[in-house]
């Protein structure tokens, strides 16, 4: 038992206390936002403001820049996604769930490459290239950049990107030794499964045309 747990938390030992405090709190908020997103609630964007910011205090301790840019974006897009679930399409409704159109199609594939050329440059910047991780969070931030405006925008298309990107940061955060993230992400990857399944059926209930 406690060689399993030195395998999971031995790199632990070197953080401080406080440090690994607040990375619970930021994964305690971050699967409830998450959770709240599978619901289709609007809390999904304060619970996951406060995880977000938290992480991003963290993630720049720590130097690890393109993990960093990643939650200081869902900041920034948390807001633009709290007004846009609210945001009234009649008297009665507010913004729907609903599947990308062709011109939101290429407006992801714009912020999914402009976002690698991006996370390149400030690597290259701050001279981060020095091993194989770098080059999977640039494809992660990228992954990750799409899937929150989807989201913000109440696309069902955003859980492909958050189950792609949870899938791939489970090993990544593991690796770079923050296991409780790694957890996290775990847990994300099969509540992004069934909000997939939830918001689909959703949609097929309430079905949207352009």
């Amino acid at each position: 038992m406690s060689a399993i747990l030195d395998f999971f938390f031995e790199q632990y030992n070197t953080y401080e206390t406080v440090d690994i405090v607040l990375e619970i709190i930021a994964v305690v908020f971050g699967f409830l936002s998450v959770w709240f997103s599978k619901q289709n609630k609007i809390w999904v964007f304060p619970t996951g403001m406060v995880s977000t910011l938290l992480f991003v205090y963290l993630l720049l301790k720590w130097q690890l820049l393109g993990d960093m840019m990643i939650n200081g974006y869902y900041f920034v897009m948390s807001i633009y996604g709290w007004y846009i679930w609210t945001l009234k399409v009649d008297e009665t409704s507010v913004t729907p769930i609903s599947k990308t159109t062709k011109k939101e199609q290429k407006t992801a594939a714009f912020i999914f490459i402009a976002t690698l050329f991006f996370v390149y440059l400030v690597y290259s910047t701050f001279d981060k290239w020095t091993n194989w991780v770098a080059y999977v969070d640039t494809l992660t931030t990228a992954i990750f950049f799409v899937g929150m405006w989807l989201m913000a925008k109440r696309k069902i298309e955003n859980w492909v990107f958050w189950i792609v990107g949870d899938i791939i940061s489970v090993p990544l955060y593991f690796y770079k030794g923050f296991t409780f993230t790694s957890f996290q992400y775990f847990g994300f990857t099969f509540i992004a499964i069934f909000g997939y399944i939830a918001w689909k059926k959703s949609l097929y209930k309430n079905p949207i045309t352009f």
